[in-house]
């Protein structure tokens, strides 16, 4: 059931007394955090009781059930929206899809997405990193399973 739930967030620090906590890395969809929703924390279920945000805007969630600091926190697949546009995708679909350059050459699979302050950062079983930009990233085929990137982004001098 693992590759059903998509990851969201992690458990952060308290907030207050009533069992809130910051989510860390919280997915760029805030909906997925409302009250009465079901998370997943650390795989088993978990209806979020109270939502709100915090300093930064980070959410501030209270779950039915105490949770460990640091576990993660996922929603079930299907349960995510539908994305209606083509050029709409989630983070998560991008795990395992080739990445080619537009002159064809094959740079690798993404073995991981990063999430970093400015940008997401594609991670590749090859080694190379790039950037989740649009003057890097040309086309995702999620259908064709690949990725096309513009030459240069792959070993830049």
């Amino acid at each position: 059931m693992g590759s059903e739930l998509v990851p969201v967030g992690r458990v952060g620090k308290p907030h207050g007394l009533d069992g809130s906590f910051f989510v860390e890395g919280a997915s760029a969809r805030p909906k997925v955090f409302e009250a009465g929703l079901t998370l997943y924390a650390s795989g088993r279920p978990a209806r979020v009781v109270a939502a709100r945000h915090g300093s930064g805007g980070r959410p501030v969630i209270r779950l039915d059930r105490q949770v460990e600091r640091g576990a993660e926190l996922a929603v079930a697949r299907a349960s995510l929206p539908v994305l209606a546009a083509d050029d709409e995708f989630y983070v998560f679909q991008l795990v395992g899809l080739s990445v080619e350059q537009e002159d064809g050459r094959l740079l690798g699979r993404v073995r991981e997405v990063l999430e970093y302050p400015a940008n997401d950062v594609l991670e590749l079983d090859s080694g190379a990193s790039l950037p989740l930009v649009e003057a890097c990233v040309r086309q995702v085929d999620l259908a064709g399973g690949r990725i096309v990137v513009a030459v240069g982004f792959a070993d830049p001098d």
